[in-house]
């Protein structure tokens, strides 16, 4: 609790600062005002000594400040990379419907890394009747990093047969769209995602885990999966050329989103590009897209409207 407090109080603290700083270098002072107003206001109701009403004792808590915790790492790891050395400089950080992709990151995003690390524990008994004995002493015989790509592989190949699924079957690709919606990307943007679209995905992609693998194994495999999916969609111009051929990096899923004819329905593959190679659905040139977004469909701009929307069979006319 005392860390969480001492990193809840940098937190309002670097808010004021950077408010300040924002507000003397940008031309546009509402966004540093607002978040200099919400760390004084957080200041004037408790900051991080505000009392809870009892006290924690063993287990997990979530709250608010682990939505706000995580929120900032994400920014603090991602937001220089793509000011640094974007491959698109003029799309900036807050590009249009940046807020809309901060509420998928709330609300979708955040919710379903608490759900996937919440099941653990029961998915973990689940395998004593699921899982398959044999299978299970083999792998754990073998060294930790090979158990560690042998579950990543799984989950690729899992999530391979899954995506292709959603691009194919009508009534899944209406969920999939709003994630393809988004006509720029950047780190926050893979967080564009229907809460059917995640949560039918990651537990496709945990079942087949749980038939052979440890807790601790799909506990790194959650955390690799989350960093490397938010990679993926950067906005961050340099590759490395020889990991590019082993290890999907932003401009190969860049070509996934892009509304261009020759990459649309390709690079279906999260982590390995290989694995796109088998199924016969790689495309990697070597220039970046030049437009993202769907193909002849157009969503509701809110967030109110692409989660009800796809229920409801609902298709927009195209803006002309």
């Amino acid at each position: 609790m005392h860390a969480m407090r001492l990193l809840i109080q940098g937190l309002i603290v670097g808010a004021i600062l950077f408010g300040v700083v924002a507000s003397i270098l940008r031309k546009k002072k509402a966004l540093a005002l607002a978040g200099m107003l919400l760390a004084i206001a957080a200041t004037a109701l408790g900051g991080s000594s505000v009392r809870i009403n009892e006290n924690l004792h063993g287990g997990f808590a979530i709250g608010l400040d682990w939505f706000l915790l995580d929120l900032l790492l994400m920014a603090l790891i991602y937001v220089p990379l793509e000011r640094l050395w974007p491959q698109y400089p003029e799309q900036g950080t807050f590009r249009k419907e940046w807020t809309l992709d901060v509420v998928y990151f709330m609300s979708t995003h955040l919710p379903l890394q608490i759900l996937s690390f919440l099941v653990l524990l029961p998915a973990t008994q689940a395998t004593k009747y699921l899982g398959v004995p044999a299978l299970q002493h083999a792998i754990a015989r073998l060294p930790w990093f090979v158990q560690f790509f042998l579950a990543v592989l799984v989950a690729d190949l899992a999530e391979y047969l899954v995506h292709f699924a959603f691009h194919k079957v009508p009534f899944l690709w209406r969920f999939h769209a709003v994630h393809h919606s988004s006509k720029a990307l950047d780190w926050i943007a893979g967080s564009r995602s229907h809460f059917v679209d995640d949560t039918l995905v990651r537990g496709l992609i945990l079942a087949p885990l749980m038939l052979g693998f440890s807790q601790w194994i799909i506990f790194a495999y959650l955390v690799f999966v989350i960093l490397h999916a938010t990679w993926t969609h950067c906005n961050f111009g340099p590759n490395l050329k020889w990991l590019e051929e082993f290890l999907v990096m932003p401009r190969y899923h860049h070509w996934h989103h892009t509304s261009q004819k020759e990459g649309i329905d390709k690079n279906f593959a999260v982590h390995f590009p290989w694995v796109d190679k088998i199924f016969g659905t790689y495309y990697f040139p070597e220039e970046w897209p030049e437009r993202y977004g769907l193909d002849g469909e157009e969503l509701s701009p809110s967030f109110l409207g692409q989660t009800i929307d796809p229920f409801l069979g609902r298709k927009r006319p195209l803006k002309t």
